[in-house]
């Protein structure tokens, strides 16, 4: 067996037992659950990003040591040094670092994994460039590959560039998964929020495939009766 990282010491003089029983509940690691098999040693997110601001020199072969952890906190952690060595990287060691998250996605195995990183490592890295790519992991069978395609346009959501979004999120709205309508929906308010006439034009254009969490995360920040007109499905389809 190898030998642990000082880092991965530290982590684990850290856990907290009672923490671990509620993670393994709340992130759903139970068989037949989309995080069947997690496992946790009970670290809370802000711990880890406390930590992991004193540990900014982490080399990429740390970060891939920390993501083969079956450890769920090991792999939250590896992915905060990547998003730290892509924001401090030249033009090779960004590239480097988008490579070796796209070479891990089967480690990005639940929505905070995904939703911690998608947006600062691969939407970054895809802002000036061809973003085809997406489009491919919004067909992927892995949950979490399609989870980051449209959790990665939230960079560009944040820039007023919403393009992207609106085509992933129609790809996905046939998906079966309640975790991607919940994505879909959370990526849509933020569209909203920025424009909402464009919202608006894409729930009535999609209206027949739109399921109904989607919808719910979407409409959340409208108006209390237009809100009701979209849940009633009562407004003049375009």
């Amino acid at each position: 067996m190898a030998a642990l990282l000082p880092i991965q010491r530290q982590l684990r003089a850290l856990a907290s037992p009672e923490i671990a029983r509620i993670q393994q509940g709340f992130f759903k690691t139970g068989p037949g659950q989309y995080g069947e098999g997690d496992v946790f040693i009970g670290i809370k997110v802000p711990v880890l990003r406390s930590l992991a601001k004193r540990q900014r020199d982490a080399g990429l072969d740390e970060v891939q040591t920390l993501l083969d952890s079956k450890y769920h906190e090991e792999r939250v952690f590896a992915l905060l040094q990547l998003m730290q060595y892509y924001a401090r990287a030249g033009d090779t060691g960004r590239q480097a670092a988008f490579d070796l998250y796209l070479a891990n996605t089967h480690r990005i195995n639940n929505w905070d994994l995904v939703d911690i990183s998608a947006p600062h490592i691969v939407g970054r890295h895809l802002q000036d460039r061809p973003r085809k790519l997406l489009h491919k992991l919004a067909k992927s069978a892995s949950l979490w590959e399609r989870r980051i395609a449209i959790i990665a346009t939230f960079h560009f959501i944040r820039r007023d560039d919403f393009s992207d979004t609106l085509r992933i999120a129609a790809t996905l709205l046939s998906d079966e998964h309640d975790l991607m309508h919940k994505a879909v929906g959370w990526m849509l308010r933020e569209v909203g929020k920025r424009d909402q006439p464009l919202l608006e034009t894409f729930l009535r254009q999609h209206y027949p495939r739109l399921p109904r969490t989607a919808l719910r995360y979407a409409i959340e920040r409208f108006d209390p009766a237009l809100r009701q007109q979209y849940l009633k499905r009562t407004f003049p389809i375009a």
